[in-house]
């Protein structure tokens, strides 16, 4: 099973270090990492996608909170959220290729970040199997060079005066 975990950690000096040493000497297998400061700039979050069940995903939660610099850990994937992944894809392009892979850029919602004479190179922002779908469709284009951010992911957002009595639950932005 794949589990996404949140750690909250103090922003110093070799704690990706100490936490990505404490998954391998367990032998437990990173399949994304992303961490990026937080609105306290004390804080850094670190997103994880680990597999494993859920004794595994225990025992990492439990490591994980052993550790000093880490504040607090969630499953993410326990809550109903919102994940996503950015990517850069450089692409060939081949003489009136232009404005079909602008087309399909435009159909996965992505943007064009930089063209030259026979490349380019697009952002796409989504779910993981949007990106690999939207990777495939550029297979036959010749891809150059492919980057990919871990994942990152956040609980979604619950307005809680709609839940007060306990009633259905009113997600931020819906009708």
């Amino acid at each position: 099973m794949r589990h996404v975990l949140s750690a909250t950690v103090q922003n110093v000096p070799g704690v990706l270090a100490h936490v990505a040493g404490m998954f391998a000497s367990r032998g437990y297998n990173i399949d994304s990492l992303a961490v990026g400061e937080t609105e306290d700039p004390r804080l850094s979050r670190m997103t994880f996608v680990v597999v494993g069940d859920d004794n595994v995903l225990e025992q990492v939660r439990k490591q994980l909170e052993k550790i000093v610099t880490v504040v607090h850990v969630d499953d993410v994937s326990g809550h109903d959220h919102v994940e996503r992944d950015l990517m850069l894809i450089k692409v060939r392009m081949k003489p009136g290729q232009r404005s079909e892979i602008r087309e399909l850029t435009d159909i996965f919602r992505g943007r064009i970040v930089d063209v030259s004479p026979d490349q380019m190179t697009v952002e796409i922002a989504g779910q993981e199997r949007k990106i690999e779908a939207f990777i495939d469709l550029m297979r036959p284009f010749g891809i150059v060079e492919l980057v990919r951010s871990g994942r990152i992911a956040i609980v979604r957002s619950i307005d809680r005066s709609q839940n007060a009595g306990g009633g259905l639950r009113k997600y931020a932005g819906e009708a």
